[in-house]
């Protein structure tokens, strides 16, 4: 019979060139959620949506993204440690698989400081940062948001544990080598940031370009693809400023979808590589086809 433990299929690796830049991404889990955060939309109108796509349970991927670029290496968020049970946290694990350790990585680029993204910073058994070598680039506004006491005393006990205590226990290690950014800075060679605000007060993607190609990692503009490419409006309680969160990703569709950026997400199934389209009706997120040898 088999374990009740959940069993990894293959390494959760995928390679994506970008010009002279390879991109990697790299799963950390995923972890299955309710619908109750979900805001602008009826309940039961976001079950037939999940029905529709034949979704029976809300199922995020968490995907994190090496970025290979002049013999550097940046990861893009370090996906949830040991928060979100044993389904995710598997970054570690998948990183070992393509043979690179936690100490040949130079930068880690935050898309925002949420337990899902930056939780595998710190050992949270010692206090140990897991990336030693690395300089920590975030957006100002996100460290001046949770390192605010003043914020903090607003939230719930629930919102101040999770949010505001990890966010200060992963990142304070750090403190030393953090690089605050603003606006679009190049944060390592080949990729600057976007800001994308409204989830949190600093969230950011990054462009990754070479040789006239482009890559957009936008974080957490969707969180649950099956709802949010057709209802954009659709917002979660967590997002930080809800109707700014709605309004950016709104404006990202419009271009992303005119220019036909190529995209990748956190939290869509992985690898996360896609198109946002523009239909009479709306949106549709077309997933890059899956390439046995790297593109």
């Amino acid at each position: 019979m088999m374990s009740r433990k959940p069993l990894g299929q293959v390494p959760g690796i995928y390679h994506r060139a970008i010009g002279d830049i390879v991109v990697t991404a790299i799963s950390d889990g995923y972890a299955d959620a309710g619908i109750e955060p979900l805001r602008n939309i009826d309940l039961s109108e976001a079950l037939l949506l999940f029905e529709e796509k034949l979704r029976p349970v809300r199922r995020a991927s968490i995907n994190c993204y090496l970025v290979h670029s002049e013999g550097q290496i940046a990861l893009i968020d370090t996906g949830c440690g040991p928060y979100f049970g044993p389904t995710a946290g598997q970054l570690q694990r998948n990183l070992s698989a393509i043979g690179i350790r936690s100490d040949e990585i130079d930068a880690i680029l935050l898309t925002h400081i949420h337990p899902d993204h930056s939780a595998g910073l710190t050992d949270v058994a010692d206090g140990r940062r897991i990336f030693a070598n690395a300089r920590l680039a975030v957006h100002r506004n996100e460290l001046a948001h949770w390192f605010d006491d003043v914020e903090m005393a607003k939230a719930s006990d629930q919102d101040r544990r999770f949010f505001f205590d990890t966010a200060r226990e992963q990142v304070t290690p750090y403190k030393d080598v953090v690089q605050a950014f603003e606006g679009r800075t190049e944060v390592f060679p080949g990729v600057l940031s976007r800001p994308l605000l409204g989830h949190t007060p600093g969230h950011s993607g990054f462009t990754i370009s070479s040789k006239g190609e482009e890559l957009l990692i936008w974080g957490d503009t969707i969180h649950i693809p099956e709802i949010q490419i057709s209802r954009p409006e659709v917002t979660l309680t967590f997002d930080c400023d809800q109707e700014l969160a709605a309004e950016t990703r709104k404006k990202l569709f419009e271009e992303v979808s005119a220019r036909k950026t190529l995209i990748a997400g956190s939290h869509i199934d992985f690898p996360g590589f896609a198109h946002v389209v523009q239909r009479r009706d709306g949106y549709d997120l077309l997933p890059e086809p899956w390439s046995y040898t790297m593109r």
